[in-house]
């Protein structure tokens, strides 16, 4: 059965695409409230969709479909009692503790246009803009007296679409985030995954009513037989231990899961900003895991039970073993200069979208590295990122492959 998702690896040229066009949630962020919402900075609206309108263009010039977020979940709610349930379930993850400014909320999302509703419910809502929905002067006054200036909280980061779900061969993940602020990200996924036509049918290899957290950012599908997952300050051993179970024992070409040990900081954040592929035998590298890394090999024995054995080792080393290479060539963010690493690894620039194999989209301000994979043999094609990257993410985390070719 068709389930419209295609995706054996990191570097298969792809085919198709989901993106979210950056919206007014980041007209909704403010200075005090930044770190609830998992921001250093605040990003320019109108030059960050300029500059995200550039990536989507330059991903179409490339002969790749783009889709958007927002349109998915549309065409998920294919019924008035859909729609309900979606509202509802929204606004009962939200934190909001008060019943009367639920009902508001209710009754502001239902008299909204699809597309607008779920605009608005990315956006977050301003209690400002409820207070023509109440007929009670205390609806005024709670409003007055609470410094805390929205009914609901904005989902900015939800211009990273690789986090909330994965895709994984045919199937899907859907995750479990590490944080509150990011966690209600995912619901768009479980409406998209079990009422969306073209993708209702995709096999589940993770779900977000799981206890322990599990983010796309730590998942690397390094080839058809082998996935790589980062144990990350956002993705726990136990997630991986569901996530191993599920795909080794479910999917039809996944042999062997490599979880990575990483560093548990905010500038290791997902595996993703330790490495990424770019070809068969490349890899972009943090300069800082140069030297040796521990990895968890899972794999089923012959009765199906799991098995792990820990490796320590150079990472080209434990790349070249598991992906049966000759040779792999690391390439570190910066030339390994400690300056201009660091300086291009806050801009993500080890993070990388590969489009074909040997042929990746960048961030043109990190040209450091961008001339590295140039020197390299791989062709690249920048994109402008002067406000994307205020968010801490580059082009893979902008991006969930729907649909690549096998490599």
């Amino acid at each position: 059965m068709e389930t419209g998702i295609h995706n054996t690896s990191e570097i298969g040229r792809l085919k198709k695409v989901l993106l979210h066009r950056p919206g007014g949630e980041l007209e909704n962020l403010m200075p005090e409230y930044l770190e609830r919402l998992l921001f250093d900075d605040i990003p320019y609206l109108r030059e960050a969709q300029r500059e995200h309108d550039a990536f989507a263009d330059c991903l179409r010039q490339q002969g790749v479909e783009v889709v958007y977020l927002r349109d998915l979940v549309v065409n998920s709610l294919t019924s008035d009692e859909v729609r309900k349930d979606f509202i509802q379930q929204f606004l009962k993850e939200s934190g909001i503790q008060d019943q009367r400014t639920k009902d508001l909320l209710a009754d502001y999302f239902g008299a909204m246009p699809d597309q607008e509703m779920v605009s608005a419910m990315m956006a977050g809502v301003r209690k400002s803009q409820l207070r023509g929905q109440g007929g009670r002067l205390g609806d005024y006054l709670s409003a007055a007296e609470d410094d805390y200036p929205f009914a609901l909280d904005p989902l900015p980061n939800l211009y990273f679409t690789r986090d909330p779900f994965a895709t994984i061969g045919t199937g899907v993940s859907i995750h479990k985030m590490h944080t509150a602020t990011r966690n209600r990200e995912t619901l768009f996924g479980k409406f998209i995954f079990e009422h969306n036509p073209e993708y209702l049918h995709a096999p589940r290899w993770y779900d977000r009513g799981e206890n322990s957290s599990l983010e796309g950012g730590d998942i690397l599908v390094l080839s058809p037989r082998v996935l790589a997952v980062g144990i990350s300050q956002r993705t726990r051993e136990d997630s991986i231990d569901t996530l191993a179970e599920t795909v080794l024992s479910q999917s039809k070409t996944f042999q062997k899961v490599l979880a990575f040990n990483i560093p548990k900081t905010r500038s290791f954040m997902h595996l993703d900003t330790v490495f990424t592929m770019v070809d068969r035998d490349k890899f972009t590298v943090h300069p800082n895991i140069l030297s040796s890394i521990t990895v968890f090999v899972m794999e089923l024995d012959e009765n199906r039970k799991m098995k792990i054995r820990q490796e320590d080792g150079r990472l080209e080393d434990i790349l070249k073993e598991h992906l049966e290479l000759d040779h792999v060539s690391l390439i570190p963010c910066g030339q390994g200069s400690e300056i201009d690493a660091a300086r291009e690894q806050w801009s993500d620039g080890s993070n990388t979208l590969a489009i074909a194999p040997g042929e990746v989209v960048v961030y043109s301000r990190n040209y450091v590295t961008n001339r590295s994979l140039e020197e390299a043999g791989i062709r690249i094609h920048t994109i402008p990122s002067a406000e994307l990257s205020r968010g801490r993410g580059g082009p893979r985390c902008m991006s969930m492959p729907l649909w690549r070719e096998d490599p």
